[in-house]
């Protein structure tokens, strides 16, 4: 399953959060979202992970990746 880390009011977020839902993938099934306001567990697993504190953060099994154009161009590859 996809993790997404993310929080409510990032513009970057939402735009991956749309696309998606778009695509049809379904919370609980092909994608998890995961809280990543600052000072949150989910922030902190960011920087864990990928080594900087930025949203958008997707992690798929070995794919690691920030930046919300290329989190949409990946799901649009994979799903579409």
């Amino acid at each position: 399953m996809i993790r997404l880390y993310q929080y409510d009011t990032c513009p970057y977020c939402q735009r991956v959060i749309r696309a998606a839902e778009s695509l049809g993938l379904v919370v609980g099934k092909d994608i998890e979202y995961v809280e990543a306001f600052q000072g949150t567990p989910g922030r902190a697993e960011v920087v864990r992970l990928g080594g900087q504190s930025q949203v958008p953060f997707l992690v798929d099994g070995n794919v690691q990746m920030y930046e919300s154009t290329d989190i949409i161009a990946y799901l649009r590859t994979k799903y579409s």
